[in-house]
């Protein structure tokens, strides 16, 4: 089955009930006591976006039984994809993308136009480093839907696909009740995958809250959403990924999760080497190759998902140090891991550093 499927380096989650590792950071959940007097906690799980999901609520009683809720979710995340995936031919997405006719209204749901708009925002906020038209660009480094060839494309062909590339060379707009996106180049291609699975996470989430779940925990390849607290009365605990290289995996640190949204981005799961040159799938949309500089992974927390999953990408692009100007000035939340030689350290802005202290 076609799905959205992520071009970048996530989170790796470890979920209740023994350990699941399926990413780039960790969920634990798993109950160290008894739940005697404590209120039920639901686990579901299932595929979607070319990946997995996890979720977790408690039952408040629910007059919905656990399955019609997951067979409801399942609905929720088809029609995400039937918006947003490159892998569908037939979604809103695709079909735009094979849409030809310059400064012509094409017709889009609300909830596409709403992860576009969120994307052009957020397109400002990283200095033009989160940009939703780079896909030609990722396409022709063989990190996206096409057949990968592990090799380096020519610099006139990086040329040649910038010109078609640039978020100014789209448009988003509402007439009446009706969103429209336009294209200012015929050959113009959106790719989501920076950002649609964040908010197939908050959809997710919108539909609990919808039910009157107040405690719940929702990922999806990584990407998470957090709201009250688990079963012991405490907030969702989610561990950053220490990003060695040797194949083995350990915590670096745990966040205490609570009413936020949060992903992580880095370049150490997908990359190809060539001539002993190494090549990470993170684009930087105004040189057209791929980002070089020392940061391992980032991870964000937002107030909500789709937000987190944009700024983890955007943010990445730029690099430690730009990264943590734009995190400093906008209050954004995020972690650093940066190598130095054989080792890495790491860095928090202000922002996360209160979230550590307990501060919401």
């Amino acid at each position: 089955m076609s799905l959205i499927k992520p071009h970048h380096a996530r989170t790796i989650k470890v979920a209740v009930l023994g350990i699941l590792v399926f990413g780039f950071a960790f969920i634990f959940a798993h109950s160290l006591f008894s739940r005697l007097g404590q209120k039920d906690e639901v686990s579901l799980s299932g595929r979607t976006m070319g990946t997995t999901y996890h979720i977790k609520y408690i039952d408040d009683k629910l007059t919905m039984n656990s399955q019609q809720v997951q067979k409801n979710i399942d609905e929720v995340l088809k029609e995400v994809n039937q918006q947003m995936s490159t892998f569908i031919p037939s979604s809103e997405l695709s079909r735009f993308n094979q849409f030809k006719e310059i400064n012509t209204p094409f017709p889009i749901s609300k909830d596409f136009a709403t992860v576009v708009e969120t994307a052009m925002h957020l397109n400002k906020v990283t200095d033009g480093a989160l940009d939703i038209t780079v896909g030609p660009l990722v396409n022709i480094w063989s990190f996206g839907p096409t057949k990968r060839s592990d090799t380096e494309p020519s610099a006139e062909k990086i040329a040649d696909t910038l010109k078609i590339v640039g978020i100014n060379k789209l448009k988003v707009f509402k007439k009446g009740d009706q969103y429209y996106l336009e294209k200012s180049v015929p050959q113009l291609y959106v790719d989501l995958s920076s950002i649609a699975k964040g908010f197939g996470v908050d959809k997710v989430a919108e539909y609990l809250a919808s039910l009157g779940v107040k405690n719940y925990m929702v990922e999806i390849g990584g990407e998470i959403h957090a709201e009250g607290t688990n079963e012991r009365g405490i907030p969702w605990e989610i561990g950053i990924e220490d990003p060695m290289y040797n194949g083995q995996r350990a915590v670096q640190r745990v966040v205490g999760l609570y009413d936020k949204g949060m992903a992580t981005s880095g370049d150490y799961r997908n990359y190809f080497e060539q001539n002993g040159k190494r090549f990470t799938h993170e684009i930087d949309p105004t040189t057209g190759y791929p980002v070089q500089h020392h940061l391992a992974s980032i991870t964000v927390v937002a107030k909500n998902t789709m937000i987190a999953d944009g700024l983890s990408t955007g943010l990445f692009v730029l690099g430690e140090k730009k990264a943590m100007e734009v995190a400093e000035k906008n209050n954004i939340a995020i972690y650093l891991i940066i190598k130095q030689g054989d080792k890495f350290v790491t860095q928090a802005s202000p922002a996360f550093a209160r979230l550590i202290n307990g501060e919401k």
